[in-house]
């Protein structure tokens, strides 16, 4: 083998153990309190989103804060840097699509839902 051709590949091979690096690292990342989706129910006949159908694959935390007892997703820790938000999905993102889908369910730092007939105030929180 060539040492151009060598090179080439310990290269490649170097680029893709950083990749796949980059994608399990966020998930061992994170320090401090975590965040949560919280789900409240409220009453109200204003402009909410409708989630009933949505998949728990591309909502992991609003489908767990509507289905939990508590009304609380599970954990989301975020990295003292703001690197780990570049590359896994976190509740500020699906209540920002919430948002930018029905803009007029937005509750200053919260989204307004409707979940199987019930009215919800969703929002992130930190205890």
């Amino acid at each position: 083998m060539r040492r151009v051709t060598r090179n080439l590949l310990v290269v490649i091979a170097l680029v893709v153990v950083v990749l796949l690096a980059l994608g399990a690292l966020p998930s061992y990342l994170g320090s401090g309190e975590p965040y949560y989706l919280t789900a409240e129910p409220i009453e109200t006949d204003e402009t909410a989103a409708d989630v009933s159908n949505v998949s728990d694959r591309r909502w992991p935390f609003l489908t767990s804060a509507l289905t939990s007892d508590d009304g609380r997703s599970d954990p989301y820790r975020a990295d003292s840097y703001g690197i780990k938000e570049w590359f896994t999905h976190t509740p500020f993102d699906e209540v920002d699509a919430l948002t930018r889908q029905t803009p007029g369910a937005a509750t200053g730092d919260g989204v307004r839902v409707r979940y199987e007939g019930t009215a919800y105030r969703v929002e992130v929180v930190q205890p």
